[in-house]
């Protein structure tokens, strides 16, 4: 019997492109972390950034920088905006630890802030409390703010800035899923100091790796390229006043972006679909609520679609949850893991939601919970945190439906159908 076809959370989908700006490189020999495509990409994450949804421009120039990453990203975020060992930086708690880990890079520490229920992300009244707190205890205000755009909704940034602003700390939007995603029409990423994008094999689109920074001048452009390529001062030999970093992005991954740049909004628009047939085919089952936009100033791309589960709703198997022992790691192949002893860690989804994860994952649908936050992570247990509980009651009943550009409407609705046959009442 043939197998079945996979249903994957969310896989970038190649346009066609990608071929002809790959071979101009080899073929002009450009196969460095430098060149025409490089130089094209970041002219067109520009000129998308700075267009609002009415057509019209910002008022504002940003500058795009290309890198290896949006780790490396947010590294370079940090130091630029003087981010030095032993001072304190605010990170949202509810995220992929890639926001959080840059920090303790620069022997800084990571002060955790909670979220508001209605879109998941850094709550900004509990931001104000811990920046208040961090003055009182340290005798000085925190470095940096990280605020993330989680599965790629929009936090309430017009509030979050005003109290970065009033309190002169520099803000870093980390927007490695939020790409396209836009509050009052202006796409995220542009209100802080500094934004954060991401190319990786999972996201809007894709470099195979790869991510960006978008600075707010060209001062704070020079400097991020100076640190990104090993910063060389100029002298006709090595010559190296600071550490610098091998942060660029190659010519080659660049030319894949670029092809990728030409289907961006009809990835956006495919998102958005997906994630309005999940709304309509899972509205009548009580105890499942589709995530959404909570009002129309926020417009999300819904790189994730994803669901909370009532844990009173019932899933075949869920008294069999957590009883046999995963192996590898959440996401597939993405490296090295550790293999634990353990069945059970000290908060986890619940059974019904890890349940439904595995009925899913029979019937070749990966599904996912949400990212577990920051401030119940082992390695980030002594950082200070300023919770209300409202991250870990998500991470608890949530779960990640597969969404994407390779995702079809047969393929929702047969997603659909496995959790509709497995809800036991």
């Amino acid at each position: 019997m043939a197998e079945n076809k996979r249903i994957y959370l969310c896989l970038a989908h190649m346009s066609g492109r990608e071929q002809d700006y790959i071979q101009e490189a080899f073929d002009t020999n450009w196969v460095v972390p430098l060149g025409p495509n490089v130089n094209g990409f970041e002219s067109d994450l520009q000129q998308f950034i700075k267009t609002k949804t009415d057509g019209k421009q910002l008022d504002t120039t940003h500058n795009v920088v290309a890198l290896s990453s949006g780790t490396a990203a947010i590294h370079l975020a940090l130091i630029d905006a003087g981010v030095k060992a032993g001072d304190e930086v605010i990170c949202q708690s509810f995220t992929f630890c890639a926001s959080c880990n840059p920090i303790t890079y620069l022997g800084a520490k990571p002060v955790l802030v909670d979220s508001e229920k209605e879109t998941w992300n850094m709550s900004p009244q509990l931001l104000q409390e811990a920046i208040e707190d961090r003055i009182k205890k340290t005798g000085k205000k925190p470095a940096a703010i990280i605020v993330v755009y989680l599965y790629g909704m929009p936090a309430k940034i017009d509030e979050i800035v005003e109290i970065a602003a009033r309190y002169d700390i520099p803000l870093i939007e980390d927007a490695a899923e939020g790409l396209g995603s836009r509050f009052d029409g202006q796409v995220v990423g542009t209100f802080g100091q500094y934004g954060v994008l991401s190319f990786n094999g999972n996201k809007m689109i894709t470099t195979s790796g790869g991510g960006a920074l978008i600075c707010q001048n060209e001062q704070q452009r020079h400097h991020i390229m100076f640190l990104a390529t090993q910063a060389r001062e100029a002298f006709p030999y090595y010559q190296h006043e600071e550490i610098g970093f091998n942060y660029r992005l190659s010519n080659i991954c660049a030319g894949i972006g670029r092809g990728q740049m030409t289907v961006l909004s009809e990835h956006i628009d495919h998102h958005k679909h997906v994630h309005e047939m999940y709304k309509k085919l899972l509205a009548d089952i009580n105890g499942i609520e589709v995530t959404d936009n909570p009002n129309n100033r926020i417009d999300s791309n819904f790189w994730l679609s994803t669901i909370t589960i009532d844990e009173n709703l019932h899933v075949e198997g869920e008294n069999d949850a957590y009883k046999t022992k995963i192996e590898g790691a959440v996401g597939g192949a993405a490296g090295v893991v550790h293999q634990s002893e353990n069945l059970n860690t000290d908060c986890e989804p619940n059974r019904n939601v890890e349940a439904l994860r595995c009925r899913l994952d029979e019937e070749g649908i990966e599904a996912r919970p949400l990212w577990k936050p920051m401030h119940l992570q082992p390695v980030f247990k002594n950082a200070p945190a300023y919770i209300n509980g409202i991250s870990e009651s998500l991470f608890r009943c949530g779960l990640c439906l597969p969404s994407g550009p390779m995702v079809s409407d047969e393929d929702v609705e047969k997603i659909v159908n496995v959790v509709k046959k497995n809800i036991s009442g």
